[in-house]
C-alpha cells in the first residue's frame, strides 16, 4: 500500500523490527476479509499465504474463525483503511506471517505451515 507516506514508513518499520524483506501488497490487489472485521469485533487475526491470482495472500478475520465458504469476501487493499486500519502497518510482512491484534495487545510471528500447499 503506498497512498500514505506515514503508512509506508510504519510498514517498513514493522518489517525492520522483524528482520524481514518487505513484500508488496499493492492497492489494486485483494485481501480476503471477514465482515466481522468491519463490525469492530476483536481480536483481529491476519495470516499471509503465498499470493496468487491478483491477491496479496492476506486473510483477515475478527473473533472466531469459520470454515464457511462465504466467510471471506474479496476487498481491494485500497479499501482496507476503512475496514481495518489497525492491520495497515503489517501489510508488507511476507507470506508465512501471522498477526493477532486487540486493544493494547500485539502478537506477530512466523508460521512456516502457511507456506505449504496443504494449509
Amino acid at each position: 500500500m503506498s497512498s500514505d507516506r506515514g503508512s509506508d514508513e510504519l510498514q517498513l518499520a514493522v518489517c525492520r523490527r522483524f528482520g524481514v524483506e518487505p513484500t508488496p501488497a499493492p492497492e489494486t490487489e485483494k485481501v480476503g476479509i471477514a465482515t466481522s472485521v468491519k463490525q469492530g469485533i476483536v481480536p483481529v487475526h491476519a495470516v499471509r499465504i503465498p499470493p496468487e491470482g491478483g491477491t496479496t495472500g492476506w486473510y483477515i478475520w475478527a473473533g472466531e474463525w469459520s470454515d464457511d465458504p462465504d466467510f471471506y469476501s474479496p476487498l481491494h487493499v485500497a479499501h482496507l483503511p476503512s475496514w481495518c486500519p489497525q492491520i495497515i502497518p503489517y501489510l508488507l510482512l511476507p507470506p508465512g506471517w501471522r498477526v493477532l491484534l486487540a486493544p493494547g495487545y500485539e502478537d506477530v510471528w512466523f508460521d512456516e505451515s502457511l507456506l505449504t500447499p496443504d494449509r
